[in-house]
């Protein structure tokens, strides 16, 4: 990570009436970096992005964001934050267009105001309802209004909640693609929040919630990797190898057992797939196997979050024990 994050959060903890909150988190986004906060509904996505941007009071821990304690943001370092809440950002009595200016006088634009709105007009494709009210409009619409009104100030760190929620697949990938392309092309930083696990794909860090608690902060692969202790090689043979033959697999594979797909195919766990491929010719060979077919295997990101969320949940047992 970056010697001066935009994010940077130690034992970050808020705890609500109930006991439910946030527990212990620490994290760090770098600057000009996608990061999702992917969870489940009551995982602590939403009070994290409320503790970073000073909507709420941490009850211990520390965090700095742009180099500022939250609840004491200067005016300087407010301008460059975004937020996007789960609720529309909208004036219901205004246009789309009339909601951007709006949101431009808010924060002070006076010069290039105009100009700023016809811009995010045509790059959130809002061009052609920008005169209409917010209910006259679909939910992707409205979603990419709120959007733009937030960036309407050009901020340099955007936290967005759950951009996303409601939105079917086409609509979703449309705002990622945004999103991917105001890190990259910009270089702005965007903290995500998402109840998708697929979304994580999309992002350069994935912080994993359960329980007011993250689980693990990695790239994509980092948590391919932590998920299954290494990477996935699926293995297609035209006879089911033998026991003696499977033991001797041990020497190549980073789990004990193999991982049965169907009675001719197996899926291994090794440290390095391109490494593991000619290794796994050779003990076919010497072992009389017959390889079909042999190919890395990239795991969907749901199947990800359920085994990061139960080894969460397996050490918890053991440690009650």
């Amino acid at each position: 990570m970056s010697t001066n994050p935009a994010v940077r959060a130690e034992s970050l903890t808020k705890v609500f009436s109930g006991g439910a909150g946030v527990f212990d988190l620490d994290m760090e986004v770098e600057p000009g970096s996608i990061v999702g906060l992917i969870g489940p509904s009551g995982s602590g996505k939403t009070t994290t992005v409320r503790l970073l941007t000073g909507l709420l009071t941490p009850d211990s821990g520390t965090v700095r964001v742009l180099g500022e304690r939250p609840i004491e943001f200067s005016r300087e370092t407010r301008a460059k934050l975004g937020y996007m809440p789960q609720d529309s950002v909208l004036y219901p009595g205004l246009t789309i267009r009339q909601n951007l200016d709006f949101a431009g006088t808010v924060f002070g634009m006076r010069k290039g105001r105009g100009d700023r709105i016809e811009r995010l007009l045509d790059f959130f494709e809002l061009t052609e309802i920008a005169d209409r009210m917010p209910h006259k409009v679909s939910g992707g619409e409205r979603r990419r209004a709120s959007l733009a009104a937030t960036l309407i100030h050009n901020p340099m760190l955007i936290f967005l909640d759950e951009p996303t929620a409601g939105l079917d697949p086409v609509l979703r990938r449309k705002l990622w693609d945004m999103f991917e392309d105001l890190a990259k092309d910009d270089g702005r930083t965007l903290v995500v929040t998402t109840q998708y696990v697929g979304e994580a794909a999309y992002c350069d860090y994935v912080a994993v919630l359960a329980e007011g608690r993250i689980l693990i902060l990695d790239t994509p692969g980092g948590l391919r990797r932590h998920a299954y202790g290494g990477e996935l090689v699926d293995v297609v043979f035209s006879a089911r190898p033998s026991p003696v033959a499977l033991d001797h697999l041990a020497s190549i594979s980073a789990r004990s057992e193999p991982i049965w797909i169907d009675a001719r195919s197996l899926r291994v766990v090794v440290d390095d797939a391109g490494a593991a491929v000619p290794r796994l010719a050779d003990w076919a060979g010497d072992n009389g196997l017959v390889i079909e077919k042999v190919e890395a295997y990239t795991p969907p990101f749901d199947d990800i979050f359920v085994e990061v969320v139960e080894k969460y949940s397996r050490s918890k047992e053991l440690e009650a024990v």
